[in-house]
């Protein structure tokens, strides 16, 4: 790890939740690679193990714990399993999250429920549970996961984009809280991330994705950006490895963002 300096994290202990797909995968890789113990937890135990080694066969330190981010003693459990293995916590990183599509009319209470539980619930408890540690350490690193759907209204998507601003302003409100702690609370907001969360609401019954369909739908998103671009997980896992360092150790109730320039005006 020589040569990393500030974004070295030998030493440091990480929760990553989502950690067995996606953006969570790629973060839990990332952290791994600079240094840090990482504690992976998902709903997906099998794929949270997969990670766990991946981690270990590249040298890294890495243990999984199956869990369910909506229930908040789960999520305790994820966290004190990184202080009883590795003895503190500096970063929690709440990445899991789960898409909705439909118009508000259409909506059920179910989906409603469903939504709120992954994307606000589950990050709440684990802001919760790493404050209960990271407060009386005296340190430590919040990072949360919102999207551009708060800048971009999009009809479909008001479940999502609602509980994804509220992700935004719970980590705003936490920093003010947790900042004479020493602990910082930022969020990102991916943009349009190639990863398989994308294309759910091109999905046929059969969870199926026409190919001209993506195709149609990734232009569209290249055409979005002053880049031509589109992002993919290391992309976003890179913006989480920053603000986990001391590299960003003057950031805090921050919303930033890797998205190809897809939530500016041009």
């Amino acid at each position: 790890m020589d040569g990393l300096g500030v974004f070295d994290l030998s030493g440091r202990v990480a929760c990553v939740t989502g950690a067995a797909s996606g953006i969570g995968e790629a973060a839990a890789e990332t952290l791994a690679a600079a240094g840090a113990a990482v504690v992976l937890g998902d709903i997906d135990g099998d794929g949270a193990d997969r990670t766990r080694d991946s981690i270990v066969r590249n040298g890294g330190r890495a243990v999984a714990l199956a869990t369910d981010t909506t229930q908040s003693e789960q999520v305790s459990a994820l966290v004190a399993a990184a202080t009883d293995e590795f003895g503190r916590l500096d970063v929690m990183a709440n990445v899991v999250g789960v898409g909705s599509y439909g118009d508000v009319v259409d909506v059920t209470e179910a989906e409603l429920d469903r939504v709120l539980a992954i994307n606000f619930k589950g990050v709440f408890f684990g802001c919760q549970a790493a404050m209960r540690v990271m407060g009386p350490q005296g340190s430590g690193s919040i990072i949360n996961v919102s999207a551009t759907a708060i800048n971009t209204p999009v009809g479909g998507l008001s479940v999502y984009a609602a509980t994804k601003a509220a992700v935004a302003m719970l980590t705003q409100s936490l920093a003010v809280e947790a900042g004479p702690s020493g602990v910082r609370v930022n969020t990102i907001a991916p943009g349009f991330t190639l990863t398989n969360f994308v294309g759910g609401h091109l999905r046929d019954a059969e969870g199926q994705v026409d190919p001209a369909e993506m195709d149609s739908y990734l232009k569209l998103m290249r055409d979005r950006s002053p880049l031509g671009e589109v992002c993919d997980a290391s992309d976003q896992a890179n913006l989480i490895w920053f603000l986990a360092s001391d590299a960003s150790r003057y950031v805090t109730g921050q919303i930033l963002r890797a998205n190809a320039g897809q939530s500016i005006t041009w």
